[in-house]
């Protein structure tokens, strides 16, 4: 308890923002799901991904309540299995999309723990436990290693488009994703010959 109530002081008295890019949770968490064969189905694990940073709404309120909020009240286990709950209640493939749900839903929480930097924990138990998970190799969100996994993930979802015949941009509009998939056919093909 006195661990987490230091922690929420030390958030408190530095308030930043900081999380990880959410394009980068939600190319991740497309292609956690990428193999399904509806896109229903791959919208809603990507959902599951993005969802935990609801949390980040609290910056509404000021930047002290998203430093002593945010990755407290949508970031643990609660909340991933009712994420999941929900999400696979509307999915065509519900057990393929619960299970990715949940795993896209802590890929998330993983990609938080590692780059959002120093010291700054996710309350994974609560409510039941106000004991924080942290590492002491978490990088800073600006580091290098953000910005090459956000480089190769953006590489391969667009890659999706060649075998695949879809990019993340089907999660907006299916029309530009086929314009997407397109371009990016035709100008690889016209390099391998």
């Amino acid at each position: 308890m006195v661990e987490a109530e230091a922690s929420a002081r030390r958030r408190r008295s530095e308030p930043r923002l900081r999380h990880v890019n959410p394009i980068v949770h939600a190319e991740l968490s497309w292609l956690a799901g990428v193999r399904l064969t509806e896109r229903r189905d791959r919208v809603l694990v990507t959902l599951a991904g993005v969802l935990p940073d609801l949390d980040g709404l609290t910056l509404l309120a000021g930047e002290e309540a998203y430093a002593t909020w945010h990755h407290v009240l949508t970031h643990g286990l609660v909340s991933a299995v009712g994420t999941t709950a929900v999400l696979a209640a509307f999915a065509k493939r519900r057990l393929a999309v619960a299970g990715l749900a949940f795993a896209a839903f802590h890929l998330h929480l993983l990609c938080d723990l590692a780059g959002s930097g120093p010291g700054w924990p996710i309350a994974y138990l609560s409510p039941f436990s106000r004991h924080e998970l942290m590492w002491s190799g978490q990088w800073n969100l600006a580091s290098w290693q953000n910005t090459i996994i956000g480089l190769v993930a953006t590489f391969v979802v667009l890659g999706c488009a060649l075998p695949l015949g879809r990019t993340p941009v089907e999660l907006f509009s299916r029309a530009v994703d086929a314009k997407v998939v397109a371009t990016l056919r035709a100008r690889f093909s016209r390099q391998r010959s």
